[in-house]
């Protein structure tokens, strides 16, 4: 072995393990909350970042009259809905949700609320996919109150940032 193979043969087996460490997706917990979201997340350099576009609920009840509130369901179903169809979109390219670092969440006010944001309906949805046993990681996420989607009876749209392990 030539002395410069031999020499990069060696750094890289002394990196290695630094290396790997510094690989880690490191996400920082809020400090004194048990609120399930990051208060930010470190994505190292090398990673390769999937930005998937906003989803938004589907019909959850045929038998209801189309466009009607009742074929979407209230904040809490469109939430399970629209975070099911995005965990079956990272799926089917290799990733979960534990894989998410980010995301943003457009709510519509709803006017059972007085026109307000249901975010504790967004929020029962949100725990069935974040900071479970089964699935601890959290992402960064803001959640906005917006005036409306394209649908009059939506009241989630849903986007996220993953990252390819």
């Amino acid at each position: 072995m030539s002395r410069i193979a031999s020499f990069a043969f060696g750094l890289s087996v002394l990196c290695s393990p630094l290396w790997a460490q510094a690989a880690d997706i490191v996400r920082h917990k809020i400090p004194n909350s048990d609120f399930p979201i990051a208060a930010a997340v470190e994505i190292p350099a090398g990673k390769a970042t999937v930005y998937v576009s906003g989803k938004v609920p589907a019909v959850i009840d045929t038998d209801a009259p189309k466009n009607s509130q009742a074929a979407y369901g209230d904040t809490r179903a469109q939430t399970i809905s629209v975070l099911s169809q995005i965990k079956a979109q990272l799926e089917s390219i290799g990733l979960g949700m534990g894989d998410v670092v980010k995301m943003q969440a457009f709510l519509v006010g709803d006017p059972a609320l007085g026109g307000k944001m249901d975010f504790a309906g967004f929020m029962e949805g949100y725990r069935q996919f974040f900071g479970t046993k089964e699935q601890p990681n959290l992402p960064a996420r803001s959640a906005f109150q917006i005036a409306a989607l394209g649908n009059p009876v939506f009241r989630v749209e849903i986007e996220v940032v993953a990252v390819r392990p």
